[in-house]
């Protein structure tokens, strides 16, 4: 399995700056990517960026330019960067990543999630 290990959610006022760090492991996988989903109160899952281990970025249009998503895939770590934090970013963050078994024969990716970390943003 891939363990996923979040952390940096917090309060943040309005207007206020958060960085939220992701960092896998799993010795008999190999990482393809890794990226951040949130869910908003009444809302459902939805992305928000992603980095694969090739360097490409991905990212949900209505967030592109409030979030950077960076991070050292040798290390198999990713971080995001929320800048301008406004009361509708407020949510569970999670990690997600896509992984190889490199002990089946014929490998195909695989998903893991971490267990989310609460950004509050206050007014």
């Amino acid at each position: 399995q891939v363990q996923l290990a979040e952390s940096g959610g917090g309060f943040v006022q309005v207007g206020g700056s958060l960085r939220l760090s992701c960092a896998a492991s799993g010795s008999m996988f190999s990482i393809l990517g890794m990226g951040w989903y949130r869910q908003t109160p009444g809302n459902q899952r939805e992305f928000v960026a992603a980095l694969d281990s090739r360097g490409g970025t991905n990212y949900n249009d209505a967030l592109k330019g409030r979030f950077t998503i960076s991070g050292d895939s040798a290390k198999n770590t990713r971080y995001l960067q929320m800048n301008t934090l406004k009361p509708e970013d407020t949510g569970v963050y999670y990690c997600a990543a896509e992984a190889l078994d490199r002990r089946e024969p014929d490998p195909s990716p695989k998903e893991f999630w971490g267990q989310g970390t609460q950004v509050t943003v206050s007014s």
